[in-house]
């Protein structure tokens, strides 16, 4: 289903326009999400969230005094539960997981496999219970 909302524009407005005199714009209200949908927006913003994660560690490692050891300890003295520890290992392993494995997925769309509707939901699912097992196994691995 094609996300489109139609809006009408007299034509002496986009008179330069060479088309029509029609702007599409998503208006995501008046459609029915769908798993590529949600995935594709998922994607993206595990992506801005990395690149502003990755940015921000970089930035506060080269202004903030001290050394790396002095704050691992000092999160360490935090006292954190290991559930609340886990959450934040899964919150930090999981957009990672799910990136790249949905990067994959995008190569091999990339090369034209996979364009049919049921393959689209089948490796959006894949990737889905792979990026929690992956997740699950890097938290219990570290």
């Amino acid at each position: 289903m094609l996300c489109l909302y139609t809006v009408r524009v007299p034509c002496r407005v986009l008179s330069w326009y060479p088309v029509s005199c029609r702007v599409l714009s998503w208006y995501p209200v008046s459609c029915r999400w769908s798993v590529p949908m949600i995935m594709s927006i998922t994607h993206r913003g595990t992506g801005v969230g990395l690149s502003g994660g990755i940015s921000a560690f970089a930035l506060l490692a080269l202004v903030l005094p001290g050394s790396y050891p002095y704050y691992l300890d000092l999160i360490h003295s935090l006292s954190i539960g290991p559930a609340l520890l886990g959450l934040a290992k899964f919150g930090i392993a999981f957009p990672l997981s799910y990136h790249t494995l949905n990067g994959i997925r995008h190569l091999f769309w990339d090369s034209g496999k996979g364009f049919t509707l049921p393959e689209v939901y089948r490796s959006g699912y894949v990737v889905i219970a792979l990026s929690i097992l992956t997740s699950i196994a890097a938290i219990a691995y570290m």
